[in-house]
């Protein structure tokens, strides 16, 4: 099959999380089962500069175009990726592909390609990757999309994925009929994480003491993550509780919201013992996740393949969303939100050393679930389904 695969950012964008690193894994899997994969996406870095590449590489046997955005300024005020050189490219080429599979919900990109999709009779896919929740950051702005873009993007795709229960039933609530729904979880590909880093490489690098237990938080420093949250529970944690002997590591990219994390820290008289450390390494990343006692990410949407890389690095997890059924009492412990709860229950995984090490062994076993070729499988058998051309 020929199959086009667009997203806003693709390899080596990592600063742009999960999504990046999953139309990545499942293109370069894809072309692995013989597959014609095709990516359009942007030459966006990070929200601050852009890949120094040339418009069109073939990474992996994946044929990518990195279109170039029109100007930064849309990325970093709004994360919009305006890319209208793919106009003209996707004229040209649109009828040879066999299926689209489209990353994220509210792109440019995607208003071009459903467009000439739906012109040309090529059928698409939609995976928003956790985006359709209108509840953080230019909720105006959403409707908006939804209104002139989304609903129709939504109701004209030949078939939608979603990562969890939750996430299906927001399509539904966003009026895809159930039958179009497919709930296929994140995968990860288990061969690029043979070789762990030493245990105490990532305390090295930042100082921080054998005797600290280290919580991590792994991801974009954005509201929506629950940051302050966190660092309330730590508090708690800290002050109340009087566990003096842990560091909270937060790291990840500023994503609107270092500045007032900083000013909370210092307010509840934790800045001792909390690191931002900005964006890090995968090498750096993975240190982490071996270093850690628990993996701590208060909320989500979809599923983060952070969850993913903490179970293969035999992390427990302590989150205050309950999306994904595979946690609770199991790998880790989903809590309330009130930063008590959430403080609790990071106690409980540094205080049991029983639980923490029946959390850290079920890690092992459960992450080979959800391998990239399985992932891949349920994908190609969707793309199998819906590649029969649609009348205009």
């Amino acid at each position: 099959m020929k199959i086009l695969q667009v997203v806003p950012y693709f390899f080596p964008a990592y600063a742009f999380g999960g999504p990046v690193k999953v139309a990545y894994q499942i293109s370069r899997e894809l072309v692995k089962r013989g597959h014609d994969v095709v990516v359009y996406t942007s030459d966006a870095r990070d929200i601050d500069s852009r890949l120094i590449t040339d418009p069109f590489e073939v990474v992996n046997g994946i044929k990518v175009h990195y279109y170039r955005n029109l100007s930064m300024i849309p990325v970093k005020m709004s994360k919009l990726f305006l890319t209208p050189q793919i106009v003209s490219n996707v004229k040209e080429e649109i009828e040879r592909f066999d299926v689209i599979h489209f990353h994220e919900y509210r792109t440019f990109q995607n208003i071009v390609m459903s467009h000439y999709a739906k012109k040309y009779g090529v059928p698409y896919v939609v995976q928003a990757h956790g985006s359709l929740p209108r509840h953080y950051g230019k909720s105006e702005l959403k409707w908006f999309y939804d209104a002139l873009f989304g609903y129709r993007l939504l109701r004209d795709a030949s078939r939608v994925v979603a990562l969890n229960r939750v996430e299906a039933q927001q399509y539904r609530d966003m009026g895809v009929p159930r039958e179009k729904v497919e709930i296929i979880p994140n995968g990860i590909d288990l061969s690029e994480y043979a070789d762990l880093p030493p245990k105490g490489s990532f305390r090295k690098r930042y100082g921080i003491k054998e005797e600290k237990k280290i919580i991590l938080y792994l991801g974009r420093i954005h509201e929506s993550k629950g940051i302050g949250l966190l660092l309330k529970a730590y508090a708690y944690l800290n002050n109340d509780m009087g566990f003096k002997h842990s560091v909270l590591v937060v790291a990840g990219p500023d994503d609107g919201f270092l500045a007032e994390a900083g000013i909370l820290v210092n307010s509840l008289g934790i800045s001792d013992s909390v690191i931002f450390t900005g964006f890090i390494s995968s090498e750096d990343k993975l240190g982490a996740l071996v270093d850690a006692e628990v993996f701590v990410t208060p909320f989500f949407y979809g599923f983060p393949i952070t969850f993913l890389e903490a179970c293969l690095a035999g992390c427990p997890i302590v989150t205050a969303s309950d999306d994904l059924d595979w946690i609770q009492d199991n790998v880790g412990y989903v809590t309330k939100d009130p930063p008590v709860a959430l403080a609790k229950g990071i106690a409980s995984v540094l205080q049991d050393e029983q639980v923490n090490r029946r959390f850290r062994n079920n890690c092992k076993q459960m992450i080979k679930k959800f391998s990239i070729s399985m992932v891949t499988r349920q994908l190609e058998e969707v793309y199998k389904v819906v590649s029969t051309r649609i009348d205009d």
